[in-house]
């Protein structure tokens, strides 16, 4: 199935800022499947979900977590 790019950007603009950020992710691991970058941010993600489990550190909203970085810059 072959689309005409403009055709396809209109519909992935469309799409829910959910949905594109996903398939941002996926386009951007296309190009380096196998990356270092990539592993590292494995890495860091279990790193984390271990601090949460473990109960050293706690997880925040999207909002609470822009809300402090503001507030340390700001």
């Amino acid at each position: 199935m072959n689309i005409p790019l403009h055709e396809l950007e209109a519909h992935v603009l469309a799409l829910a800022a959910q949905d594109r950020a996903r398939l941002l992710e996926r386009l951007i691991a296309s190009f380096e499947p196998d990356s270092k970058v990539e592993q590292a941010w494995v890495d860091e993600a279990l790193r984390r979900e271990a601090l949460v489990k473990a109960g050293s550190s706690r997880m925040v909203s999207g909002d609470e977590a822009i809300a402090h970085a503001r507030a340390r810059l700001g």
